[in-house]
């Protein structure tokens, strides 16, 4: 894999944001992929063809019949005070610490980073919700955040 540097990541501001400080510790386990790598991420985890959730075909795993499970609300815990991940998401992805998960936006903008740091940041992640994915490496959970303010928990099938 190949990832960007700090300077060079246009969207880094959401790990930059005055209200969400991220510590340097932390920015050091969050990596940007490069457009090429990010690809081959989503074309390995996501979808050989669409580029973006708004664009899959019936084939691509996230458009089939029950993948998804249940759905919540993620805007209201983003807006509380409290850092806690909606508590669906943390039941449904028991991950270890140092799980390498991957924040998937679209298929030219993939972070990676583990499952701690996620967990501490992951209002960060979501200044961009159109859509993202968070998936696991060899994990089959999954959550989808819309932009309306929820989500979705699922499984991905088995390959």
């Amino acid at each position: 894999m190949n990832y960007l540097d700090w300077s060079d990541y246009r969207q880094g501001w959401i790990f930059r944001h005055r209200e969400l400080p991220v510590s340097d510790q932390a920015l050091a386990d969050i990596r940007p992929l490069t457009s090429e790598s990010s690809g081959q991420i989503w074309r390995q985890y996501i979808s050989k063809e669409a580029t973006h959730a708004s664009h899959f075909l019936g084939d691509d795993w996230p458009a089939r019949n029950g993948v998804w499970s249940e759905q919540g609300n993620w805007q209201k815990p983003w807006d509380s005070d409290s850092d806690e991940l909606p508590e669906l998401i943390a039941a449904h992805l028991s991950w270890d610490d140092n799980t390498v998960v991957y924040f998937c936006y679209h298929s030219e903008h993939v972070v990676q980073t583990n499952w701690k740091t996620f967990r501490q940041h992951w209002k960060n992640f979501l200044f961009f919700d159109d859509e993202p994915f968070l998936i696991g490496r060899k994990r089959q959970q999954v959550v989808c955040f819309h932009s309306d303010g929820t989500f979705h928990i699922g499984m991905k099938p088995a390959r």
